[in-house]
């Protein structure tokens, strides 16, 4: 029996669009939630969120059911951190930070048990394997396993097009908050210079065959990337939309929300 077919890498090599949501709570209920909520893909965030290896473990067993197909973010592309997501059940990794192909080779080679690569064999324990209960996991989990690296800064820029050519990328994701702090527009990705800059990015990733992603909260703009080719953007995060959400609804009630202000008791 082969490794589960994972169907967000069947559409990225289809260049079908997928939409996606950032999971930043760290939380397993909230990702449920999400899970059912008719996103392509979801990014459960170990960079930017509050997760640990036993955190990202109880989301992933909490959509196990979702139709939505599950992303993980290590905090860094360590190979020891890669081998744990992976055995934990990760099928899709986005990688940050990724500044160079040899940067992205060496990820290949993490995400790859031996001869091609360096993972260490221990599926036969693992949740990746549903505990031997897929025996022949090791030989076909590279078919399923899609690895997505971020470029973020320029040196990832003036090195994508070799990035982007590495067998074994399945994709290369715009990191456009870092990428614009790095161009000196901290806070500004859509000052036109960054834009641009995006624009040019995501040409040269689509036209290598690969898929392009990116995220930002902005509508407008992730209507412009779907429609310069790219095939999988990130479109909110759940923490911005429950807090907008719950500020929209003190607001109706007269209440700002803001630090300091005196509270009503009930």
């Amino acid at each position: 029996m082969p490794s589960p077919k994972n169907h967000f890498k069947a559409a990225l090599k289809a260049r079908l669009p997928q939409i996606g949501l950032w999971l930043n709570m760290g939380e397993a209920l909230t990702a449920e939630i999400a899970g059912h909520a008719g996103f392509d893909w979801l990014v459960i965030d170990g960079e930017h969120g509050p997760n640990d290896l036993r955190s990202i473990l109880a989301q992933l067993q909490a959509l196990a059911t979702s139709p939505s197909e599950v992303v993980v973010r290590p905090p860094i592309g360590e190979t020891w951190v890669i081998k744990q997501m992976l055995d934990i059940g990760a099928r899709t990794l986005l990688v940050p930070m990724v500044d160079s192909a040899e940067q992205a080779r060496e990820l290949v080679r993490a995400v790859h048990y031996p001869p091609r690569g360096v993972r260490g064999v221990g599926a036969a324990v693992a949740r990746a394997s549903a505990f031997n209960s897929i025996p022949d996991y090791a030989e076909t989990a590279a078919d399923e396993i899609c690895l997505i690296v971020q470029a973020e800064t320029m040196a990832a820029i003036r090195d994508l097009e070799n990035i982007a050519a590495v067998d074994g990328v399945d994709g290369v994701f715009i990191g456009p908050a870092d990428l614009s702090a790095d161009m000196g527009y901290l806070g500004r990705m859509e000052a036109p210079e960054v834009q641009e800059v995006i624009e040019k990015a995501i040409g040269t990733i689509v036209k290598s065959g690969k898929a392009a992603g990116i995220l930002t909260f902005s509508e407008s703009l992730n209507r412009h990337y779907l429609d310069l080719g790219a095939s999988f953007v990130a479109v909110g995060a759940d923490v911005t939309e429950f807090s907008g959400a719950l500020r929209s609804l003190a607001g109706r009630y007269g209440r700002g929300g803001g630090i300091g202000k005196q509270r009503s008791g009930y």
